[in-house]
């Protein structure tokens, strides 16, 4: 199983972060997640945030279980602007998508919310939710390539009046 380069790493997290804009544009959290097919090209689904128990990555997983076999999952990657939370990386897991790459660390997240409401930060990293299973998903992130645009579209967003 070949891995995605760098490039490939900083232009679908791009990606998913435009997918996070355009989540906020419909009124949703600043979070975006795409799934890549083995190619590490083709963008096979895009996900923004739903609402507070519908995040971009369980929404997205739930569908792709839908509509690819295990195996061929497997082969995927995941790319989100953010390190999946509990329930996120356990929906990776479940549905058998094996690789995920982040662009910020949920801790890098938590210093821009604080205790905010509508984000209550886990401090759970996927690594080690992950290191928990008996599936060997492979990590990249955070990419610092990236931080600084995908940050910059949560310290807007968190900063609004809510």
């Amino acid at each position: 199983m070949n891995n995605p380069t760098s490039a490939q790493m900083i232009e679908h997290l791009r990606r998913a972060n435009r997918v996070a804009e355009a989540a906020v544009v419909e009124g949703h959290h600043p979070f975006g997640a795409i799934l890549v097919a083995p190619d590490h090209t083709t963008v096979l689904l895009v996900q923004g945030n739903v609402d507070m128990v519908n995040h971009a990555e369980l929404t997205l997983m739930r569908r792709a279980y839908a509509e690819f076999e295990a195996e061929f999952l497997w082969g995927c990657t995941l790319y989100t602007t953010v390190d999946p939370c509990a329930m996120c990386a356990g929906a990776q897991y479940w549905a058998n998508v094996g690789r995920l790459v982040y662009g910020v660390a949920e801790r890098q997240l938590l210093a821009l919310t604080g205790n905010h409401a509508e984000n209550p930060t886990l401090d759970l990293p996927c690594r080690y939710l992950f290191s928990q299973g008996q599936k060997a998903i492979q990590v990249w992130g955070p990419i610092a390539a990236v931080e600084a645009e995908i940050l910059a579209l949560h310290q807007g967003f968190w900063r609004q009046p809510s």
